[in-house]
């Protein structure tokens, strides 16, 4: 194989080959050795295979994989591809056979596979699309429906719009596209950060793949061949944020046993036309340090159940799209590398399937994109809001959505916000990073790519004002104790930034987590902190405290909460209560509040926790920022989500492009590159994307 591996000072590894499908299989080889146990535990994520090296802890999740059919579906999905589209799954192949000639050099070098006594698998063709799918099984929030069922329960239908924003649970980006008529240099620049649950390893990898027929720097995702989400040509680029798209739906089921046969005996379940045959058998998943457990498979003709069973109080199926069309859009990903222009882009996210995305790409041509991408079925309203019955007619999928496009004028900024993507959702997040980031940017008309990383770390926090606004309208001052009026006057004074050196940030947050605690803790809403039986994956999206938490900007605002009767003295006894608890607090402690960095501090995700790790550092921003490191109000200041990654697209000259991660290019503990970039992504500092290959150090492997 003619194949060259490089790296660049920051560890990036650059790859290039004699042709596409040697080049896959270089992509392949080098995350196995760069990223092993990472890609290793997704596989088994994807499998449902976990707990049997990480314990108790991960059987959750792996009766989900199971139940939801992830594997399964995996498998289709590249059965149909190679049937349709034999060079995109000859190039899968080739990537995974790639991977697997890695892994097991990659596994020595990861020291995690020693400590769990995990052996390095062998990944099949369809591994892949089965990383890529238990990644955004839950990226478009279906929990949250079951929520509302909740909701509606207790407090009535009218009351799901009190909670009409994004969840803990979700996964948001910021994502902007300046014109060259706004740029020093005429042409056009892309920017941005996906926001995700910090994984350590990280969830992006930078990485640079050149053959004869492309040469693309970009952010691949560990376990997926080439580059789908942020990637950069030469002459094109394009960049994703999650469109916020509802396109899955859970249908309540009844299901009953032919002849009262036990588990894993033939099931039935009631449809629009009476009761139909649904597949059912038993699986084992082995668990670590415990007992094995057994998990019955179902599926009915809306989906696999993922709740309940025969004979349970409430049985769920999860209809989902790459189930239903066997299709995951796989054949987008060697199109976006030939990609020359926008019209290219364009053409390949036509057959973009999950998740669903909002694209915007530019060439150097000056061609702008603005679109939606991604499969969403037609159905009743109803689908994408509750869990619907299965029995009653009406609730069918009929056909799928047509993904909006827009022009862009000047600038086009998205952050999660209803938008573009308005007419396939349902819940959004607030506007305020959008129109915080299009506020910036009206500053200048000659941006360059360095300037953007002011835009990617500014942390004005515009959700504060509601609970200002209600700061600055207490009656009765007198009433106050010394401590609160000291309080509230430094509140009012505050500059709405959530700076990590500000003392001011951390007793707003005080104040505002006191507020959560006891706006969960009313009357009025107390009876969601009881959530439903369902299986503990769900609970972050069921749990009332961080509820509150997100939506609290829309609770402190609304005319109405049900069941009260006087909202607004409700939440002005409230909020007095809570500003007096957090100013005796810092009576009681004999010293000012530590800066809001002492507190809000990173807590990334390891799949197997290093009891080691010195204590993460601390942070700026928050939730709503455009510097969005989310706490969860009234439970914790620590940020578990975060910017992944942070790129700037230049058009004019790609070497002007910068990007940056929160640990590094190697997933290897004690490597180089391990962590060498977590002090430039703390400071919102960018690295500079290198495509001189005589700036590079060749790297030598046997092939």
């Amino acid at each position: 194989m003619s194949i060259e591996a490089y790296r660049d000072s920051w560890g990036v590894p650059h790859l290039r080959a004699g042709n596409a499908l040697e080049l896959a299989f270089a992509q392949g080889r080098n995350v196995a050795l760069d990223r092993a146990w990472q890609i290793e535990v997704e596989r088994h994520r994807s499998q449902g295979t976990t707990a049997a090296f990480l314990g108790a802890e991960a059987v959750g999740w792996d009766r989900f994989a199971r139940q939801a059919l992830l594997d399964d579906t995996a498998r289709r999905c590249f059965d149909r591809l190679d049937r349709l589209d034999p060079d995109t799954a000859a190039w899968i192949r080739s990537y995974v056979d790639g991977v697997n000639a890695g892994l097991a050099e990659g596994a020595r070098r990861a020291p995690q596979f020693e400590a769990t006594g995990l052996t390095p698998g062998r990944w099949q063709p369809w591994t892949p699309l089965g990383v890529w799918l238990s990644t955004h099984i839950l990226f478009a929030g279906f929990p949250t429906k079951l929520w509302r069922e909740e909701v509606v329960r207790r407090l009535g239908a009218e009351a799901i719009e009190l909670f009409a924003t994004d969840g803990p649970g979700t996964s948001g980006s910021n994502g902007w596209l300046v014109a060259g008529d706004r740029t020093a240099t005429g042409n056009a620049l892309i920017a941005g950060d996906p926001h995700r649950f910090i994984e350590d390893p990280g969830v992006y990898q930078q990485i640079r793949l050149a053959c004869p027929e492309f040469d693309v720097v970009g952010l691949a995702v560990p376990g997926i061949p080439g580059i789908a989400h942020f990637g950069h040509t030469g002459q094109v680029a394009w960049a994703i944020t999650n469109a916020m798209a509802d396109y899955q739906d859970l249908y309540r089921e009844q299901l009953r046993r032919r002849e009262d046969r036990q588990q894993g005996g033939d099931v039935e379940a009631l449809g629009p036309d009476g009761w139909r045959p649904a597949s059912a058998h038993v699986e084992t998943i082995e668990v670590a340090g415990a007992d094995p457990v057994e998990v019955e498979v179902i599926e009915t003709e809306r989906g696999p159940v993922v709740i309940g069973g025969p004979g349970e109080s409430m049985a769920v199926s999860l209809r989902y799209p790459p189930r239903v069309r066997e299709d995951l859009g796989f054949g987008v990903l060697p199109a976006l590398l030939r990609a020359r222009s926008v019209d290219d882009v364009d053409r390949a996210f036509d057959q973009w399937a999950e998740p669903v995305n909002v694209v915007q790409a530019a060439d150097t041509r000056g061609g702008l994109l603005h679109r939606v991408a991604g499969a969403v079925p037609r159905r009743h309203r109803d689908n994408m809001l509750r869990v619907v019955p299965a029995w009653e007619p009406g609730h069918e999928w009929r056909g799928w959505h047509e993904m909006p496009h827009e022009d862009v004028d000047g600038v086009a900024v998205m952050a999660n916000q209803r938008g573009i993507a308005g007419p396939v959702g349902v819940e959004f997040a607030p506007p305020h990073r959008q129109r915080r980031i299009q506020q910036l940017l009206d500053e200048s008309t000659a941006w360059s790519g360095k300037d953007m990383a002011a835009i990617h770390t500014d942390s004005h926090l515009a959700s504060a004002q509601p609970l200002i606004d209600l700061l600055a309208g207490l009656g009765d001052l007198d009433g106050l104790s010394p401590e609160a009026a000291r309080l509230r006057e430094r509140l009012l004074r505050w500059d709405r930034r959530m700076e990590a050196g500000s003392t001011d940030a951390t007793a707003y947050a005080a104040v505002r987590s006191a507020v959560v605690r006891r706006l969960a803790a009313h009357p009025a809403l107390s009876g969601l902190s009881e959530p439903p039986p369902h299986p503990a994956i769900f609970q972050p999206w069921l749990a009332l405290v961080p509820r509150v938490a997100y939506a609290l900007e829309a609770l402190l605002s609304t005319r109405q909460i049900p069941g009260v009767d006087r909202a607004d003295h409700l939440r002005a006894d409230l909020v007095r209560a809570a500003l007096e608890e957090v100013a005796a607090d810092v009576a009681a402690d004999g010293r000012e509040p530590v800066p809001w960095g002492e507190v809000h501090r990173l807590a990334p995700w390891q799949a197997l926790p290093d009891a080691t790790e010195p204590q993460w550092p601390g942070l700026s921003g928050d939730h709503d920022c455009v510097l969005s490191t989310s706490s969860v109000p009234g439970v914790t200041d620590h940020s578990a989500r975060g910017p992944a990654a942070r790129y700037v697209w230049d058009l004019a000259r790609r070497e002007d492009s910068l990007w940056v991660v929160p640990f590094g290019a190697s997933g290897v503990p004690g490597d180089a590159h391990h962590r060498d970039q977590l002090p430039l992504w703390l400071q919102g500092e960018l690295v500079p994307v290198i495509t001189d290959w005589n700036l590079l150090t060749e790297e030598s492997h046997d092939l």
